[in-house]
């Protein structure tokens, strides 16, 4: 258990980014679930995460450490696009699970990074050390790993931010869309039929997808998408919304006997590297199985 309080010597800042800065160990998001649990407190009550703070206001804290890491290392097949001291770039193939979960419990990119990196971040606790952000199992493309707190920290709040953390996806969406290019805004929350979906609510997080079509196709168009929000499935549930759900998506779309999962492929990834503090840009080609099938079911107009 580690505990302890502290006094607020300055006025106006929210308490979960007084504390953060306080306890540098801990993301944001572990921050905030700490306060909404009632494990840090201010003047002794339960506040929420942007309470502003008052100069003199006492601060106190009482949470468990993270468990010693339990996922065991395994051989599993990725490509490490990049790797120094501070973060991994990689490349993870259609049908990688990013970390274990109760329906996967080994075999995953996870399981796969602790068989080939000797250091991970543990801000993410024992079953997804490192993972700054994730993509579904049968999206592809680059993802970025942190090999330590500091550097975890700093990427994460680059995505809580909207600041220089950009991700952009290529997906073949059924259909073609009414215009060009746009932007798509909605709330997101769990599907109320079906918890293990989500769908466009009237509450919830709200999310922001831009989109622009690339190329457009007899039956299909290829679309880049870009996020200004990173929800659960959000590119998917926007496509749905807009009636153009991305080809192969058994969830959201329609099942293709041909294909193991959506054609949506996360090809573009830019950040500010922790400690140099350059802008780093990687791409990634499209995997083979999106190529081929472009290539064997998609004319052009």
């Amino acid at each position: 258990m580690i505990s302890g309080e502290f006094v607020v010597e300055v006025s106006g800042e929210r308490l979960d980014r007084l504390v953060q800065i306080r306890l540098d160990s801990l993301s944001r998001s572990r921050i905030k679930d700490l306060i909404e649990n009632g494990c840090i407190l201010l003047n002794g009550k339960k506040v929420k995460a942007g309470e502003i703070v008052k100069s003199g206001q006492k601060v106190s804290f009482a949470y468990e450490e993270n468990k010693p890491l339990e996922v065991e290392s395994e051989e599993v097949e990725f490509e490490m696009v990049y790797e120094d001291d501070d973060l991994i770039v990689v490349n993870k193939p259609q049908g990688l699970v990013v970390h274990p979960c109760s329906s996967t419990k080994s075999g995953t990119l996870v399981n796969g990074l602790l068989f080939k990196v000797k250091d991970l971040s543990g801000i993410n606790g024992v079953l997804r050390p490192g993972i700054v952000h994730r993509l579904d199992k049968n999206t592809s493309g680059l993802m970025i790993v942190a090999k330590n707190d500091s550097a975890h920290n700093f990427l994460a709040s680059q995505i809580a931010e909207k600041t220089q953390f950009k991700r952009k996806y290529l997906a073949l969406c059924e259909g073609h869309f009414k215009n060009s290019e746009g932007r798509i805004e909605s709330f997101i929350s769990r599907d109320k039929k079906d918890r293990k979906k989500m769908a466009v609510s009237n509450s919830g997080k709200f999310a922001v997808t831009n989109y622009k079509v690339i190329q457009s196709y007899q039956k299909y168009d290829l679309v880049e998408f870009s996020l200004e929000t990173g929800r659960t499935h959000q590119i998917r549930v926007h496509c749905k919304m807009m009636n153009h759900p991305i080809v192969g998506d058994d969830v959201y779309g329609h099942q293709i006997k041909s294909l193991k999962g959506q054609l949506l492929h996360s090809y573009s990834l830019s950040f500010i590297h922790p400690k140099t503090k350059e802008v780093m840009e990687f791409q990634a080609d499209l995997p083979q199985h999106f190529k081929e099938f472009v290539d064997k079911n998609c004319q052009s107009i």
